[in-house]
């Protein structure tokens, strides 16, 4: 299974020099290395291989740059050597987990397209005109429904559920009960006290390389879609409502929850049980420590360095009441009498 050089950067968060999108599919020395190759250079006794090297990516430290334009595509890390381990475990992982084959006990409509050495797990279902890229994963008892596309080299672990007319990227991982499209929570009141169920006619769309931990649920738009931008990683038991827009490259802890037609910029990292409310715009590169409620818009200069508390501040301000908070309950200081 191949692997490009903007996801090995995601992975060891290196920096890309050179074509983001070169594909390789083995590990081998910086000497020998080969245009399917991906290499290591973290020792300065073999820094004059870079400059005639024929590797498709080379992993380098930062102080062994090449002055000179070199033929690999460099992913540039402060130390190269640990990343020799993680690289290893994300290939073994990836040719570890690869199945192919049709179950006879799965189903495919007929009108349905199917690409090459992909997998189809036992009890699941795929719907009519749906089409699913080559090397994808679909482990048992997944469901896709009508009108779904999906990119390449998708793993969907059991019990996934993608409702009609979703699009999926390619390389993204969806792990056991993710459901995405399922209704936005959208009612309207009515004047015997009841509501009325307002019609989601959107989907959900997710870039390339998105993960998605278990049991999370993006919700389809009430109109046009929601969008997950790509690299955008969720962990286990996160909500995101209908017409949410999550940026690129945004990473978001267990249990957060995402409110409708809010606007999450890239590059933020959200920490768990952060509460976002609904029709406002998160900045840029805005961190939040755990059970943050945001309940208004953050511009990217105050999300940057950091908010926290409900409603949201920043951290430092948080930290300096908090000081004062703890100790409003302590007994009243007796006033100092003289002698």
């Amino acid at each position: 299974m191949e692997i490009t050089a903007e996801r090995i950067a995601q992975h060891l968060k290196g920096e890309i020099i050179g074509d983001p999108n070169v594909k390789v599919n083995m590990v081998a020395k910086i000497e020998t290395g080969k245009p399917n190759n991906v290499c290591i250079l973290h020792n300065d006794k073999y820094q004059n291989y870079l400059l005639t090297s024929n590797a498709g990516i080379v992993v380098v430290s930062r102080h062994l740059l090449p002055k000179q334009e070199v033929k690999p595509t460099l992913i540039v890390m402060e130390d190269a050597h640990p990343a020799f381990a993680l690289l290893l475990e994300l290939l073994n992982t990836m040719k570890k987990n690869r199945k192919r084959g049709h179950s006879l006990l799965s189903y495919r409509a007929w009108s349905s397209k199917i690409g090459k050495h992909v997998y189809i797990g036992r009890f699941s279902y795929v719907g009519s005109r749906s089409v699913i890229g080559n090397g994808c994963q679909l482990y048992p008892q997944v469901y896709i429904g009508s009108d779904v596309t999906i990119g390449e080299n998708c793993i969907f672990y059991p019990g996934v559920k993608i409702y009609d007319g979703c699009k999926i990227g390619n390389n993204c991982i969806l792990h056991a009960n993710v459901v995405i499209g399922s209704d936005g929570f959208g009612f309207a009141p009515v004047e015997d006290g009841s509501y009325k169920k307002i019609p989601q006619t959107g989907n959900v769309v997710l870039e390339d390389d998105v993960e998605i931990g278990s049991n999370t649920v993006v919700d389809r738009a009430a109109m046009e879609s929601t969008i997950i931008r790509k690299g955008v990683k969720l962990d286990n038991l996160i909500q995101v409502a209908h017409n949410v827009e999550i940026g690129e490259n945004t990473v978001m802890a267990a249990q957060c929850g995402i409110a409708g037609s809010t606007k999450i910029g890239k590059n933020c990292m959200f920490g768990g049980q952060t509460g976002i409310a609904g029709h406002i715009t998160v900045g840029d590169g805005t961190k939040t420590s755990a059970q943050t409620g945001i309940q208004g818009s953050v511009s990217s200069e105050q999300g940057a360095k950091g908010i926290m508390g409900t409603p949201a501040i920043d951290l430092s301000t948080y930290m300096r009441c908090y000081v004062k908070f703890k100790h409003l309950a302590d007994p009243p200081k007796k006033p100092k009498t003289e002698a």
